[in-house]
């Protein structure tokens, strides 16, 4: 019994430490997104990634959370997946960034998943929005869009995913 409690102490510690400990990030006027690109990603109503953005935009950051009341970046997009494209991802970042194909940067596409290192053993994700933005779960912003050109996240790219070709998104 203790040791299959310690095997889920274990694994409880695996799938929170996946988005954990994202520092803020100093941003630069040239690589902030501005108001008019937030609202005009959100509100073009036909834009599904748009509307999942707008309906959570702001939640607070909380590791292992999955609600509205706080949410952790794996979750917010394993919730954007499944809200738009009906597809199940898997609940980890590590283990969505096993999943689907990877993409050359040049080659991203709207609806790919982002991956950044932002620690040796910290990975944090996120949904590309196309034109160097992606929507996230920022531990010191909540849900929130950013670009990928910012010199924090530049420095932690790590990699595209496509889970379906080619996302359909408007």
């Amino acid at each position: 019994m203790l040791k299959c409690r310690s095997l889920c102490d274990l694994l409880l510690v695996f799938i929170l430490a996946g988005c954990s400990n994202v520092p803020t990030s100093p941003q630069t006027n040239a690589t902030t997104v501005t108001v008019q690109e937030v609202k005009s990603i959100i509100n073009n109503s036909e834009d599904e990634l748009g509307l999942v953005f707008q309906s959570w935009q702001g939640v607070p950051y909380q590791l292992g959370g999955n609600s509205k009341t706080g949410v952790d970046c794996s979750a917010f997009v394993q919730i954007a997946f499944r809200d738009v494209w009906q597809i199940p991802l898997p609940r980890t970042t590590h283990s969505q960034s096993q999943t689907g194909r990877q993409v050359k940067y040049n080659s991203a596409q709207r609806g790919d998943l982002v991956f950044f290192k932002t620690s040796r053993t910290t990975n944090h994700v996120g949904v590309y929005l196309g034109n160097k933005k992606f929507m996230h779960a920022s531990t010191s912003k909540g849900v929130m869009i950013s670009r990928i050109d910012n010199p924090y996240w530049a420095s932690k790219f790590w990699q595209f995913r496509r889970i379906k070709s080619p996302p359909n998104v408007n």
